[in-house]
């Protein structure tokens, strides 16, 4: 097996992804966690790294224990998140948190186990993370072909800001403050949260998958900042991305995600538009349970 994977903030800002990678007997847990940066005024329970950070760390923890047990993937993200609760509600206190400002964030859970002649994929998905297969010819296939339903409403709020000449991202977020606060508390009181969110009201309605897929595919994941670099920048075709991916690694393109969001034409600026934040945090991993073929990497 060979993995890598990288995650960071734009700048010197607080990272709210998280990858965290378990391998061991031919059998490997991805986890790749996006998390929803606060529209609170004030973090409750964790005033250095903020409450979103501490959410995404425990809840690895706390699954990194709950996966020990030999529950099923669903089974062990709801204990992950009962733990985690208590752990949240013990660090509050007593203060009084609104609803809005509960953490959330996105999960993609990718299982994965090596068998002879090929691998046997689990997916458990809530929110908008990406993963693909790879294959060595470089062709990329969408494991959770996924589309967020809310985005259109915000593209939409977003291009009423723009036809006001709205740009400034600070401004914007000011603006959409008010919906984005409303959407939190609506995400929270679901009956069947399509995020991963404290306090469920039901069981979460996830995204579950299972697949065959063969032994030299590579598994690539990433959250939506890291995906910027095909939606919406439009540097790269997927199967262009995972081709580079696969072939020169993750570093050199997250590089250049932050030298394009540094050094940006008016033209790039449109594609920025579409974004509430200027850049994101992103992250990616890859994973092979075969080594890559020199002639497919070319690192001089």
């Amino acid at each position: 097996m060979t993995t890598e994977h990288l995650s960071c903030a734009p700048g010197s800002g607080i990272n709210e992804d998280l990858i965290r990678v378990l391998e061991g007997d031919g059998l490997a847990d991805i986890l790749v966690l996006d998390g929803a940066t606060s529209v609170a005024d004030a973090n409750y329970v964790d005033e250095v790294q903020g409450d979103v950070a501490w959410f995404t760390h425990a809840f690895a923890d706390a699954l990194a224990r709950a996966i020990g047990s030999g529950s099923s993937q669903a089974q062990a993200v709801r204990c992950a998140i009962g733990s985690v609760r208590q752990a949240y509600r013990l660090a509050a206190g007593e203060r009084q948190v609104p609803l809005y400002a509960h953490p959330l964030a996105a999960l993609t859970w990718i299982r994965i186990r090596q068998l002879d002649d090929h691998l046997a994929l689990s997916l458990y998905c809530l929110g908008d993370c990406k993963a693909f297969i790879v294959q060595p010819d470089g062709a990329a296939a969408d494991l959770d072909p996924y589309v967020n339903p809310y985005e259109d409403v915000l593209q939409e709020a977003m291009a009423a800001l723009t036809l006001e000449s709205v740009t400034d991202p600070i401004l914007r977020r000011q603006r959409l403050l008010p919906m984005l606060r409303a959407r939190r508390e609506s995400q929270h009181m679901a009956p069947a949260p399509n995020v991963l969110c404290l306090a469920p009201q039901g069981e979460f309605d996830a995204r579950e998958y299972a697949l065959e897929v063969p032994l030299r595919a590579a598994v690539l994941a990433m959250t939506d900042g890291f995906y910027r670099l095909v939606d919406p920048y439009g540097r790269y075709t997927l199967e262009d991305l995972g081709r580079r991916c696969r072939q020169d690694g993750l570093a050199p393109l997250m590089r250049e995600l932050r030298q394009f969001e540094l050094v940006r034409t008016a033209g790039d600026r449109m594609a920025e538009s579409k974004a509430v934040k200027s850049a994101d945090d992103a992250s990616a991993v890859i994973w092979t349970a075969l080594a890559p073929d020199s002639s497919l990497r070319d690192r001089t």
